[in-house]
């Protein structure tokens, strides 16, 4: 490897823990932050949309969105995701990290606003805007998964590469913490002010504006924390890597990490002014790459593709899931902003029980016992939990209380407690395992020119899987019959068990640095002598 580069890379691997790791762990984190909350938000204000757009006054209890409307607006952001996954992937490779980031940043906040401002004059024109907008809100988003990874990994230390990544993605734990809490607040203010029943015109009319405020609030909300780190995300240099190995200009790489380690880096200034590109001995589509980095591909792609089945389902099922566990009374007790407050308030519960603690112990343990044991681990106790769960669910759930109950619970009988405990178990083995790994070590192990690529494969690999979970899944558990949850249950325990096996594929990045990883060490070491003397140097 060229002294020039291996200077630059060398301060990066070995830097201490500065300013400028935090600040980029907060610009890229709070992108992941507005991404979830962009994405899980709609969990919380899904039933209200359906409460308010086909209401039917006619009706005892309050008519449920179809289920065709419910996996729209459920599900297209998740399809947005992946394209923007796979098109900011690749660009992110061929324009630089930098360029595309702040692009992504743009559209997340457009259409987070204009997803709250979805018009129509019919409940269908609403609900047709709303998707519409929130399909490029997930594009822009899928955008930031490949982005921040990438420029995260090639920011980082040697030695603290792993906890970086996992802070960064932990803040999608925060971003589904602040979605229930933002759509708890707001309902709660607005819940003393919507009529209950009995129904009059005037008081329908009463609960559509109030209920019409709630919901896009909520929504418009996720442009704010975006629009905060525009500025910040904008004066970022370009990562030293992408520089060096991608565009070929050490000069330009040292320089713009000296400003960032505030540190001198010598580099020796070339013979001709314009930036020589490493050469590259093989390209994305070639058999070179499929024989050095298939295998691991496939890995990245398979683990998250079911990972993310699992995960998805159970996120965006939650709302369906929480009166089961008795955290919510049933829908005919309450109106519909109250029952957006219980919701937000069963959803802020598990995220800050279950959710967030996964995530965060990822960060401090992954530079410690690593990547695929934490993968492995995760995948293995999300299938015990989930098995669990669907050999025991008619004995955890309980029956239907019978017509006429008094009981405030749509279930009767069975163990909430312990269905509960379950349920946090496998968010929280999620989280502690593949869900954070699977986005920290595509990052790690393709060479820089292909990184955000191979990333941005990996990751729309699991959106594929969230939108099996987003329409499959539920779909074939809409019903709300017993034995029908039960088989998608342990059907999942399946799923990942069959990624716990595919983890095998991926190998461990602790300790080593980016270079050793992907195998470019030995690339660019063709442009040395017997003796490791750079052949382009002067003789």
């Amino acid at each position: 490897m060229a002294d020039s580069t291996r200077a630059v890379f060398s301060a990066l691997d070995n830097a201490k823990t500065q300013l400028y790791h935090f600040k980029a762990i907060v610009i890229a984190g709070m992108g992941f932050f507005t991404d979830a909350y962009d994405l899980f938000c709609i969990n919380a204000v899904a039933k209200l949309i359906g409460r308010l757009y086909f209401f039917d006054p006619t009706l005892d209890s309050p008519k449920k969105l179809p289920t065709n409307i419910n996996n729209a607006i459920t599900g297209v952001a998740l399809c947005g995701t992946l394209a923007g996954q796979l098109f900011f992937g690749w660009l992110g490779d061929k324009l630089g990290r930098k360029k595309v980031y702040g692009l992504t940043l743009v559209t997340m906040v457009g259409c987070a606003l204009a997803s709250g401002l979805s018009f129509g004059s019919t409940a269908h024109g609403v609900v047709g805007t709303l998707c519409f907008f929130r399909f490029w809100l997930g594009f822009g988003i899928g955008g930031d998964y490949p982005l921040s990874a990438v420029i995260m990994s090639e920011y980082a230390s040697q030695k603290t590469r792993g906890a970086f990544i996992a802070a960064v993605f932990a803040m999608q734990g925060v971003g589904i913490l602040f979605a229930g809490a933002v759509a708890l607040i707001v309902s709660k203010i607005f819940m003393d002010t919507y009529q209950a029943p009995p129904y009059s015109e005037d008081r329908i009319l009463s609960a559509q504006l109030e209920g019409d405020w709630v919901w896009r609030i909520v929504l418009m909300f996720g442009a704010i924390p975006a629009a905060l780190t525009f500025y910040w995300r904008m004066k970022m240099p370009e990562t030293a890597r992408y520089t060096a190995l991608v565009e070929g200009n050490h000069q330009k790489a040292a320089s713009d990490m000296a400003k960032v380690l505030e540190r001198d880096i010598v580099v020796e200034k070339a013979s001709s002014t314009a930036p020589v590109k490493p050469e590259s001995s093989y390209g994305f589509w070639s058999s070179e790459f499929l024989r050095r980095h298939g295998l691991n591909l496939l890995g990245t792609t398979s683990t998250w593709f079911l990972l993310d089945i699992a995960f998805y389902s159970l996120n965006l099922t939650q709302k369906d899931v929480y009166p089961v566990a008795g955290l919510i009374n049933k829908a005919s007790t309450m109106n519909a902003i109250e029952e957006v407050y219980h919701l937000a308030k069963s959803m802020a519960l598990i995220a800050l029980v279950a959710i967030v603690p996964g995530y965060w112990c990822t960060v401090f343990l992954i530079d410690k016992i690593g990547r695929f044991i934490i993968q492995i681990g995760g995948f293995l106790m999300m299938s015990i939990c989930m098995a669990i769960l669907g050999f025991q669910y008619g004995n955890l759930r309980g029956e239907k209380c019978p017509k006429g109950s008094h009981k405030k619970t749509d279930y009767c009988g069975g163990n909430p407690a312990m269905f509960t405990v379950l349920f946090g178990l496998t968010f929280f083995f999620a989280n502690f395992g593949p869900n954070s790994t699977t986005f920290i070590v595509p990052a790690e192990i393709f060479p820089a020119r292909f990184r955000s690529t191979c990333h941005g494969i990996s990751a729309a690999a699991g959106k594929a899987g969230a939108i099996i979970g987003a329409f499959v899944v539920q779909a074939y558990t809409v019903k709300g019959n017993s034995n029908d949850i039960r088989k998608a249950i342990i059907g999942l325990s399946v799923v990942n068990l069959i990624g716990f096996f595919f983890s095998f594929l991926v190998p461990e990045t602790k300790g080593k640095s980016l270079e050793e990883i992907s195998g470019e060490d030995k690339q660019l070491g063709n442009n040395e002598d017997a003796n490791g003397v750079d052949k382009h140097l002067p003789k």
